[in-house]
């Protein structure tokens, strides 16, 4: 078991790391909208600049622990108004391209630090890596 921590997404706010490398798979830890430069959450920003800030830091740490975000395997987002969804879903879309990952949306009410979204992943590590 590995634990990846990068300087290139958020710095844990807690006893955790961004991700888990572990027989083969990436498990990241959620990511909030938090520029990693600033360690500022992007609150001022709507569900479409926060959901980029988050998908963008998951992507760092996946290629931190040695994959890739077309190695995704399943993607959890929690949204904090499930009206915004049809606006990240547009996000998504394009950030991930023809890769479709499974995923699950969990509406929820507050998410920490008043920002709208938070996404952790599973990966997989490319073949010649696991």
């Amino acid at each position: 078991m590995e634990f990846v921590i990068t300087d290139q997404a958020p710095t844990p706010g807690g006893h955790y790391s961004q991700a888990v490398v572990h027989q083969g798979l990436v498990y990241v830890s959620g990511q909030l909208p938090i520029d990693p430069e600033t360690g500022q959450s992007v609150t001022e920003g709507d569900i479409e600049q926060q959901g980029l800030m988050a998908l963008t830091n998951v992507t760092s740490i996946l290629e931190a622990a040695g994959s890739r975000l077309d190695l995704t395997l399943k993607v959890s987002v929690y949204i904090s108004d499930i009206s915004l969804w049809g606006r990240f879903n547009k996000v998504y879309a394009e950030f991930f391209g023809a890769h479709r990952p499974a995923r699950v949306v969990i509406p929820t009410r507050d998410l920490h630090h008043g920002v709208l979204i938070e996404i952790d992943a599973i990966a997989a590590l490319p073949e010649s890596s696991a």
